[in-house]
């Protein structure tokens, strides 16, 4: 039987092994078996002409032998040459590496799923236990639901936050819940830690930032003890180590990186070194330092990038603008928030046809669309919606968006750090581009009165709001004027004459925005797009960067212009690129689950009302129970519940529609210098316009890859922002202790509720503990706490009053306690007995009023947490509101996202010990208590952590996965 022969050589000039699949110059025919790879042609064509068998054949090898196999046993069967051998011993530790195989104790390869394994990534918890969340693809029979495995604390000693592990079905906790026993680690997620250093009866160790990482990380191994030296400092520590080039110094309580040079084993913590230290706790921006480092978010461009950048010129190039359509003759305009300083969107409205009578712009505006039409439908070749003749169109919107591709071109450093990025991130006081400022806020900014390239979406639209015709094409465009909301606001609601002097030129366009906004605001409700009610915050800042105050961000309808017309241009975005059959990454949002749906029911029938649709609800059928309960004094908690009974949103190639939009096709289109989603479509749509077929890199791993990479970025950007503002609301509130508060229930859990405070807007816990003298007792299906003797009902949206009792700025936690009285608005669901002391006052028959409910809380996985408040699931559009935190959703998403982003870590109240040094110490540190007393389990004000066994009968239950958080003002 001939084979092929392949070499294992190093390359002597470059020092580097051949790759796992590298092929010799050597060539003969491959035998029959080879050939028989249901994978060969792939395989050929990715490593040459004798390739190994695919990772497939090998699979299905070990599925048809049915037991398995030694290395020798599947060499035989799958026609490996000896020369093949060490290669093929290669291919099989990457598969092992990768959770598809496993050896067992005889050295024999089998399938995991075969012997009731299960690989996924581990989520961590502060209380040193964790979940493995499986993969899509290595869900056995035992995680048929997609379920969640406990890891009990002693097998997470070897495991950290974000490791790959597989794992054994050993049981079931409790709980019900399936327990793991771990069988190997995959890969090791942290190479870096940030944390805060700190010193034990003279170990020093660090204490992780991110509290998902329960296990201290040692510093200075034995054997380097030596070459580190101890001084002191007044009343601090200080210790110094020596490296090959520098002397790295760390004073006891500083924030410091330590790089991990031994992960954790069984029998052993992980150990590291100090590689940089930041600075103080304390310190002005030092939150989000950490943060950075955390959550591992790329803040410096490469040199590459620099030096690209560098070489691009400060102003738009004249032949840069051949080829283009001239729009500079158009009133367009940018409405952004007072603070933003990237603008890439501007738009400009027009009526046209009989409506457009009269207006003294209309001869110029007439002539620049007759222009662009001509242009746009010799570059297009008429390649709009189709338009219907029997129906006239009323208004033309044209929306101008920053051509951002013009300048990051696929395969540059610019575009590898804009897609390692994915988006930027809008943290309080700062931000974190997608795009070094050159391009952000200069040539790809649509500022006023100068020329910039951009991506036209040109639509007419009928008095009904329907988009009858859009066109895309380049253009070279000038803004005429920079306006705020407050500005247009003022001048087209509130009739302020100093303002309407100021923009009399722009005014006409301006009433005809506002025109066409009500009429596609109308288009809306009729569509059944799901609107919720919410009040977002701003946080302002003293001269040392710390918070003086929170106050409501007030938002009007020129936020709502602004926001119809960027969903217009969405959904013609992807219309378009769907029509011409070009792949691209739709914004996706699916209905509600079958089980979420389900408790949405129960809880809804106990008020007496009914969601319609049946087992297939739609964005409508929501929409309109929406507006059935605004009359009513409850409705916070009904439409609370309602939003989190909502998923999720991704980006992904596949379509499946804009749920809570009511769109069957919606994409992101109108924020490329901050979404890296939003450039990948303005690529395609000028490939379609090229007629060509635009594709993404083949070493990014196709679509579905990019997709999940830019929805990773997005929710990594919204846990980072989360964890920023939970810090400098904990600092705000230090110095609050023993104040008394009003506020609102915003969620309730089964060890306590946690309230939302009126005018500060911060959140934190009050535990069941301090809920009064009684047994009170969760309600899952009701999502309230009652009481078994005195009935008394704790229920979302319910009015308390409350006096903060600590703050652990460490662990972002605030505490209050219940000031005596039922909860306002609330009511006893059952008779006291008469020989039962009266444990509370009675019950204040007050409806409660709105809830000021606000973003709070930050999302944690569902494996993270042992309790289920199931804040919604969400998803993503782009925000109204301020450019000031997070590019881009809308106030559908925003709104969810702050719903559904209660998070609960299970802490066990009385039982958190210190594990430090492997051992109990005597010793309260600072960074980690080492004994807090069950009735003062604090919680984040924006970070809730679970709190696990309330005593030993209550637990909490696994909370839903965040979705959007971000106030951005666009969708």
């Amino acid at each position: 039987m001939e084979r092929i022969i392949l070499s294992n050589r190093i390359n002597k000039k470059s020092g580097q092994k051949t790759p796992e699949n590298a092929v010799s110059p050597y060539s003969v025919r491959l035998s029959a078996i080879r050939k028989a790879d249901p994978f060969f042609q792939r395989e050929t064509e990715k490593y040459g002409g004798h390739p190994l068998p695919s990772r497939e054949y090998i699979l299905q090898c070990l599925t048809d032998a049915g037991t398995p196999l030694s290395f020798d046993r599947l060499c035989d069967l799958l026609d490996i040459a000896e020369v093949e051998r060490e290669l093929f011993q290669r291919r099989l530790g990457a598969m092992r590496r990768d959770g598809q195989l496993m050896q067992n104790r005889r050295a024999d390869w089998l399938m995991p799923d075969k012997a009731h394994l299960v690989r996924g990534r581990v989520v961590g918890h502060a209380d040193g236990f964790g979940f493995l969340v499986p993969d899509d693809a290595g869900a056995g029979k035992a995680t048929d639901k997609k379920q969640d495995i406990f890891l009990p604390e002693k097998e997470m000693r070897e495991l950290l936050h974000g490791d790959r592990a597989l794992v054994r079905i050993a049981g079931t906790d409790r709980r019900g819940r399936p327990e793991g026993k771990l069988v190997e680690v995959l890969e090791r997620a942290n190479s870096r830690i940030v944390g805060r250093v700190m010193c034990e009866h003279g170990v020093w160790f660090v204490v992780p930032e991110n509290k998902r990482i329960a296990q201290d990380v040692l510093l200075v191994p034995a054997e380097e003890k030596a070459s580190a030296k101890v001084a002191t400092k007044s009343d601090s520590k200080a210790a110094t180590k020596s490296t090959r080039s520098r002397k790295i110094t760390w004073v006891d309580g500083q924030i410091v990186m330590v790089e991990l040079t031994e992960q954790p084993t069984r029998h052993s913590q992980p150990i590291g070194k100090v590689v940089e230290v930041l600075g103080n706790f304390a310190d002005p921006g030092m939150e989000i330092e950490v943060a950075l480092r955390s959550h591992e978010l790329p803040h410096e461009f490469s040199k590459a990038t620099i030096t690209q950048v560098a070489r691009i010129a400060d102003e738009v190039k004249e032949q840069d603008k051949k080829g283009r359509i001239d729009v500079r003759a158009l009133p367009l305009v940018t409405i952004d928030g007072e603070t933003a300083k990237d603008f890439d969107d501007a738009v400009y409205c027009e009526r046209i046809g009989g409506a457009a009578s009269g207006r003294s712009a209309a001869g110029l505006a007439k002539s620049a669309r007759a222009a662009v039409s001509r242009i746009a439908n010799k570059l297009t070749g008429k390649q709009g919606a189709k338009q219907s003749v029997q129906t006239e169109a009323a208004f033309r919107l044209v929306v101008a968006i920053a051509d951002v591709s013009h300048y990051v071109k696929p395969g540059t450093a610019l575009d590898e750090d804009a897609y390692e990025r994915g988006n930027s991130v809008y943290f309080p006081r700062r931000v974190i581009p997608m795009l070094p400022e050159k391009l952000s806020n200069g040539l790809c900014s649509l500022n006023p009165q100068v020329d910039r390239l951009c991506m036209v979406c040109d639509m007419q639209i009928t008095a009904q709001g329907e988009i009858v015709q859009h066109d895309f094409y380049p253009a070279v465009m000038n803004s005429k004027a920079r306006l705020t909301y407050t500005e247009v606001a003022a001048a087209l609601f509130e009739g302020d004459a100093a303002v309407r002097k100021k923009l009399k030129p722009l005014l006409p366009h301006l009433e005809a925005l506002d025109e066409l906004f009500r009429i596609l605001l109308k288009a809306r409700e009729a569509r059944g797009a799901i609107d919720f009610e919410t009040i977002e915050t701003v946080m302002q800042f003293d001269d040392q960067g710390k918070i003086s105050r929170i106050v409501p961000y007030e938002r009007n309808d020129a936020h709502r212009i602004i926001e119809e017309c960027m969903l217009a241009a969405n959904v013609c975005a992807s219309r378009y690129l769907h029509d011409h059959q070009q792949t691209l990454l739709y914004r996706i949002h699916a209905g509600p689950s079958s089980d979420r749906l389900q408790r949405l029911r129960e809880f809804l029938a106990g008020f007496g009302l009914q969601l319609g649709g049946g087992d297939a609800p739609t964005a409508k059928d929501f929409a309109k129970l929406m507006e059935q309960v605004k009359p009513r004094p409850d409705r916070q908690l009904l439409q609370t519940m309602m939003l989190r009974s909502l998923k999720q949103a991704v980006y992904s190639p596949d379509n499946a529609g804009h749920f809570g939009l009511a769109y069957e096709h919606y994409a992101h289109f109108t924020s490329p210098i901050r979404r890296y989603p939003d450039l990948l479509v303005h690529r395609a749509i000028k490939a379609v316009l090229a007629k060509k077929k635009y594709e993404v890199e083949e070493a990014r791993g196709g679509w579905d890859t990019v997709g999940m990479h830019c929805s990773m970025t997005e929710r990594r950007a919204d846990e980072a922002t989360r964890d920023v503002e939970s810090w400098l609301k904990c600092y705000f509130m230090q110095d609050r202790v023993g104040e008394e508060f009003e506020g609102s229930v915003s969620a309730v859990v089964p060890f306590g509720i946690f309230v939302t405070l009126d005018d500060v807007f911060v959140e934190g816990l009050v535990h069941i503990f301090d809920l009064g003298q009684d047994y009170f007792h969760f309600d899952e299906k009701q999502h309230a706490l009652v009481g078994e003797r005195s009935g008394v009902r704790y229920r979302l949206a319910d009015r308390v009053s409350v006096q903060l009792v600590r703050v652990d700025i460490d662990n972002r936690k605030i505490d209050f306690r219940l000031l005596e009285g039922l909860p306002k608005g609330a009511a006893s669901s059952g008779k006291r007995r008469k020989s039962t002391p009266q444990l509370m006052p009675k019950s204040i028959s007050k409806a409660a009023p709105k809830s000021s409910h606000v973003k709070s809380a930050p999302p944690v996985n569902d494996a993270s947490d042992e309790s289920d408040d199931s804040r919604p699931d969400w998803y993503g559009m782009q925000g109204m509101g301020d450019k000031k935190r997070q590019p881009g959703k809308s106030r559908i998403e925003a709104t969810a996202d702050s719903e559904r982003s209660t998070g609960k870590q299970g802490a066990k109240p009385g039982e958190q010990v210190s594990k430090r040094i492997g051992k109990k110490s005597s010793k309260v540190s600072s960074a980690k208590s080492t004994s807090k007393p069950p009735a003062k389990r604090s919680v984040a004000s924006a970070t809730k952590p679970s709190h696990g066994k309330v005593g030993k009968t209550q637990s909490a239950k696994k909370p839903a996965k965040a979705a959007d958080s971000t106030t951005r003002k666009k969708a």
